[in-house]
């Protein structure tokens, strides 16, 4: 019977670079016999001096464990894939050079981690000779950078290319007041440096894009997943499959959060857990939706705390389990992940080899990013057109957003009718002859919701750049949000 034994990166040197090697065997012993017999620099690598399999060295068939059936006695049967997998989920994340030594200073700085068994001075040195690479310096970033500066990682990279805005303050705690309108990556490297000067920060001012992801991600050892939109966070999953880089993720909406680790060898990738992104605008971002302040400090924290793990090869990390924390009923909960054999990304046959137009994937049309993506072509007016007509009361002027941002700010004579509930109230709209304009915060929402009152034969126009735009150039009195 012939069987396909997926090949791990650091073990590919030893079989002419191949990923995958197909074999004959009964057994899990027989094939890796065969295997061995084929690539003789391969044995001393899987096997000690005593014949046994090494400790360090994990054999899965299919997606068993092979610890948890016959070990090597394992039967096989015709087509199963032996995956051979680092014994600690989660793999050595830090460079296997020397760990450096530490100073007398740092010692007395870690001196609460080098107490603990499971830490010590060469978990800590280890620490200090790790690489860490946040993506996105805002609401998961923040929190992570911060206890992972504090806990002595030695090289702390950040990749962000927006400025801090007022409206960041609620949650991004690496930022202050008199940051606002200042470069985020600026802003944390002066508060990291100042928290531990030993850390060293480095900074990526660009949009991490496919272009450019594999030459930044490369020269660290984990990514943590800081994203907020779709495209991004499925090229960092992707980036880090092609270059066998643990994934520390989270993510947040609201009152709920989730974390995991992906792209660990034998583990789920993110594309495991969705293999497709929602439809662009189904799921509301953070600026629509609303976030709790705390929350992505909790979250973040987790993903700092599964990356300081990684780095320490502990033997329980998140690998193949998505934690889901709700704030608001403050509960836990843990689902069971498994590798997705048919992953295009991670699976046994993968047909993405490099990295590709995320944009596309994810149905954004280019220069979007900041808008809803998925707004429809619409008759629009703009904010001074309305002003100009607004009290003559030829004009219904719509406002689909949430009541409680209504309560934030409002245009003079609008009426409220949520865009989650205009479906079942569309016999509220007028149809006595004046025209309906339709807004919300910045305009996509809006032009859904004149997308659905054409459908029902009611003629509107979306306001073009929603309430904001009304508060740049008509009242800047009101609040911004």
């Amino acid at each position: 019977m012939t069987h396909t034994v997926l090949i791990p990166t650091p073990l590919r040197p030893f079989t002419g670079q191949q990923d995958a090697v197909e074999v004959e065997g009964g057994t899990v012993a027989e094939a890796l016999a065969a295997l061995t017999d084929r690539y003789t620099d391969l044995r001393r690598h899987l096997y000690g001096e005593d014949g046994q399999l090494r400790h360090f060295v994990n054999v899965y068939v299919n997606d068993d464990d092979i610890r948890y059936l016959q070990r090597e006695a394992t039967a096989l049967n015709a087509g199963d894939t032996i995956s051979i997998v680092p014994s600690v989920a989660g793999g050595a994340a830090a460079s296997e050079a020397p760990a450096p030594e530490l100073t007398n200073a740092e010692v007395q700085r870690y001196s609460r981690h080098l107490i603990l068994p499971e830490v010590g001075p060469d978990g800590q040195r280890r620490l200090k000779g790790a690489r860490v690479l946040c993506v996105g310096a805002g609401g998961l970033g923040s929190p992570a950078a911060l206890y992972l500066a504090a806990a002595g990682i030695g090289t702390l990279g950040i990749v962000d290319f927006d400025v801090v805005d007022a409206s960041n303050l609620q949650r991004q705690i690496l930022h202050g007041t008199p940051d606002v309108g200042r470069s985020k990556l600026q802003s944390a490297r002066e508060r990291l440096n100042e928290l531990n000067p030993e850390v060293n920060v480095e900074t990526h001012e660009v949009a991490l894009s496919s272009s450019n992801a594999l030459g930044i991600l490369k020269d660290y050892d984990i990514i943590l997943d800081g994203t907020d939109n779709f495209a991004t966070r499925y090229l960092v999953n992707d980036a880090c499959v092609l270059l066998g880089k643990p994934n520390a993720y989270g993510s947040i909406f609201r009152f709920e959060g989730q974390a995991s680790v992906f792209a660990t060898q034998g583990g789920p990738c993110y594309r495991c857990l969705y293999p497709e992104p929602p439809p662009p605008g189904l799921v509301p971002s953070c600026a629509e939706g609303g976030v709790l302040g705390v929350l992505p400090g909790v979250i973040g924290t987790i993903q700092a705390t599964e990356t300081i793990k990684l780095v320490l090869n502990a033997k329980s990390t998140l690998v193949g389990r998505l934690l889901l924390y709700d704030a608001w009923k403050m509960s836990f909960r843990e689902l069971k992940l498994r590798r997705n054999p048919e992953c295009p990304v991670c699976g046994n046959s993968p047909t993405v080899r490099e990295l590709i137009d995320y944009d596309q994937f994810c149905g954004v049309a280019p220069g979007s990013a900041a808008a809803p993506a998925a707004a429809p072509a619409v008759p629009e007016t703009t904010v001074e057109d309305l002003r100009a007509r607004l009290d003559s009361g030829s004009i219904f002027l719509l406002d689909v957003r949430e009541p409680q941002e209504f309560q934030i700010c409002r245009i003079p004579a609008s009426t409220l009718i949520p865009l989650g509930q205009l479906g079942t109230r569309i016999h509220e709209v007028p149809s006595d002859g004046r025209e309906i304009v339709v807004h919300c915060k910045a305009g996509g929402r809006s032009a859904k919701a004149v997308k659905l009152l054409e459908d029902n034969g009611i003629p509107a126009k979306n306001l073009q750049g929603g309430i904001l735009a009304w508060i740049d150039r008509i009242d800047p009195t009101l609040p911004k949000y």
